[in-house]
């Protein structure tokens, strides 16, 4: 989001030699391996957390009210009042769109505090919405679980507001103490959103941020969250604001590439987006985007809310390329979502649904180069995540070959590793079965979590999977085919 964003993409020579690829963007063999069994893995935390998918950003502070996008923190709590303000709606519209959790700004870097903190008098107390006795922050929480989702929450460290930032130990003091508000008075958090924001210039106050005194509070108040920001420590930033991941995307990463939120150097967007197979840490990318230019509800922008193309063209760019699509849908000045977004996420949800509603490969035989016998290749056809088809332990490259009873129509691809023990899979191919010879249909690197690629449609009744190079043991725990109906736009196409 409005952060700190000067971030520039590395050189090709740079990035591809980081992933481990040759100029032909096949994997490397020739690259130093990660040691056989050492391969960074899960948290359950973290696997819960990408299996989600879908999380909902939602900014709302003084800038709603003044239409900036960054605030000075001179702004009087006055102008904050949604008179109308309905949590509850926030969170049915995410659960009807298929969204597992919301994230609330309960602080951006205008400093303007959405609950009644003890730490300052800048904050929803001040203010004329619900004449002084309100707290957004528990009507967030609470319509989170009233309707099944996650709660998480933002803090930005940056803020412009209070007098001691740029003191140093003081202002951590004070952002210990905020946080720990937030994180020991309203239940159970699953996401704790974390920025660099330090932008001051270069004549402005600066801070030092005492990240592992943060961390630490968060594992202790919060030991299931898992927490954001450039560094992790959990899940990174994907390196853009597009809601676009590297088409080779790795979980792992090397935590000393970036080692603290706002670390700037010319190649960190681009290793970000990425990742790094070589990497030591489990570190999955989040990719946050907005519903609309701005991050904040501007009336202005009325017009230019994604719509669902748009938005199926970014959960194929984010989630269909091993990402967690972190969407943000602002409350107006009434402090409600608008028609015109609810309407294009639930285009948005109808899409999505139809498009990934069956299988064509249900029905396959389903061979392989080779199986562990728990778990064998037609697991790949099994909805559960937990099942999978492992190829023998001793090899590196496999292949699955589906023959169907009769010929079936697809034009877009689905495939998932078994994530739960690792991402290896460095190369991959598919092919289909044309005119008496096996036909090129789509090659790719990385699959992770979830990996969605979309072609012009197709028709066979065999097709096959060729896992070309992996740093361990190919596993897949899916393999599925879709029909969509006629797409306006190509892969990729990312505009409102």
């Amino acid at each position: 989001m409005d952060r700190r964003r000067f971030l520039l993409a590395g050189s090709a020579a740079a990035s591809m030699g980081a992933l481990g690829l040759t100029r032909t963007g096949r994997a490397d063999a020739t690259a130093a391996p990660v040691t056989v069994g050492m391969r960074p893995r899960p948290t359950p935390q973290q696997l819960r957390w990408q299996r989600d998918e879908l999380a909902m950003f939602v900014h709302l502070t003084v800038n709603t009210f003044t239409g900036k996008e960054w605030g000075d923190g001179a702004e009087s709590p006055g102008i904050f009042n949604p008179r109308k303000l309905d949590a509850r709606q926030w969170a049915r519209t995410a659960k009807q769109a298929g969204f597992r959790s919301m994230i609330l700004t309960a602080k951006h870097h205008d400093g303007f505090c959405l609950w009644p903190t003890a730490t300052t008098r800048h904050s929803v107390k001040s203010s004329p919405w619900r004449n002084g006795q309100g707290d957004v922050v528990r009507e967030f929480t609470d319509a989170c679980r009233a309707e099944g989702l996650g709660a998480g929450l933002y803090l930005s460290p940056w803020d412009r507001n209070a007098k001691v930032y740029g003191s140093g130990e003081a202002y951590n003091d004070y952002y210990i103490a905020q946080l720990t508000e937030l994180l020991g008075n309203y239940g159970k958090i699953v996401e704790v959103w974390f920025d660099g924001a330090n932008g001051e210039g270069p004549n402005g106050r600066k801070q030092a941020y005492d990240w592992p005194r943060i961390h630490a509070t968060v594992r202790k108040l919060q030991p299931d969250a898992v927490m954001f920001s450039d560094a992790g420590p959990d899940v990174r930033w994907i390196g853009d604001e597009k809601g676009v991941a590297g088409e080779t995307c790795w979980s792992s990463i090397a935590p000393a590439s970036v080692p603290y939120p706002g670390y700037d150097r010319p190649w960190v967007g681009d290793l970000l987006g990425h990742g790094d197979p070589h990497g030591s840490a489990w570190r999955p990318g989040e990719s946050d985007v907005s519903i609309r230019p701005g991050w904040f509800w501007h009336p202005e922008e009325d017009d230019e809310v994604r719509s669902p193309d748009a938005l199926m063209e970014l959960y194929f760019s984010s989630v269909g390329r091993n990402s967690k699509l972190l969407l943000n849908v602002p409350p107006n000045r009434d402090g409600l979502f608008e028609d015109t977004d609810i309407a294009s996420l639930q285009g948005f949800t109808a899409k999505r649904t139809a498009l990934l509603a069956a299988n064509l490969l249900q029905g396959a035989s389903v061979h392989a180069s080779s199986s562990d016998i728990a778990h064998p290749a037609s697991n790949v056809l099994d909805a559960n995540p937990d099942a999978y088809w492992s190829a023998a332990r001793s090899v590196r490259n496999a292949w699955l070959e589906f023959e169907l009873p009769h010929e079936v129509e697809f034009d877009t691809l689905e495939l998932g590793e078994a994530i739960a023990l690792g991402q290896g899979i460095a190369n991959h191919r598919v092919e289909t079965w044309n005119d008496g010879a096996w036909q090129p249909l789509a090659w790719g690197t990385t699959i992770g979590h979830k990996k969605l690629t979309r072609f012009d449609p197709v028709r066979t009744s065999r097709l096959r999977m060729l896992l070309e190079f992996a740093y361990d043991t190919p596993r897949l725990s899916r393999v599925a085919v879709y029909r969509g109906p006629d797409r306006r736009y190509g892969p990729g196409h990312n505009e409102k």
